[in-house]
């Protein structure tokens, strides 16, 4: 892959990320999705302060995704950092999803789609990984051209 398609891949899965994590993010607000957050993270015996740092950082790594993607020729210089960082929150933040789907007392029925096997977040996580490799990629790529 060259360079400009390695950046077409970081702007796309950056965006697409940043809106599907701000979405649920907002979402995790409003009724059913509240209440089966709510039970989400109780079922799985994580602390309730979870529940707020949860939304707000699906938000704020949405925002960390999507702000940098969409102004990336702005700020050329914090661009791939400000990705890595974000990419780095959500597979965090998906690895905390697949353990609450690994949780028997979590009923399927609250979790998306109703989907006990953690699919979902695994393959964000595996999403925000290519993000972290293809913005890292880059920037070794851009190194030589400085000097």
């Amino acid at each position: 892959m060259d360079h400009r398609q390695d950046t077409k891949t970081l702007q796309y899965n950056s965006m697409f990320l940043g809106v599907f994590m701000f979405v649920f993010g907002v979402l995790k607000y409003f009724p059913p999705f509240r209440t089966m957050f709510d039970v989400q993270i109780t079922e799985s015996h994580l602390p309730r302060l979870s529940i707020p740092l949860g939304k707000v950082g699906e938000m704020a790594i949405g925002g960390g995704l999507l702000l940098p993607a969409c102004f990336r020729h702005q700020i050329p210089n914090v661009y791939r950092p400000a990705v890595v960082v974000a990419s780095s929150a959500l597979v965090v933040n998906m690895g905390v999803a697949t353990y609450v789907h690994l949780q028997p007392e979590v009923p399927a029925n609250v979790l998306p789609l109703g989907i006990k096997a953690p699919f979902i977040p695994l393959s964000v996580m595996f999403l925000a990984i290519v993000n972290i490799v293809q913005a890292c990629r880059g920037e070794g790529r851009r190194s030589p051209q400085r000097h």
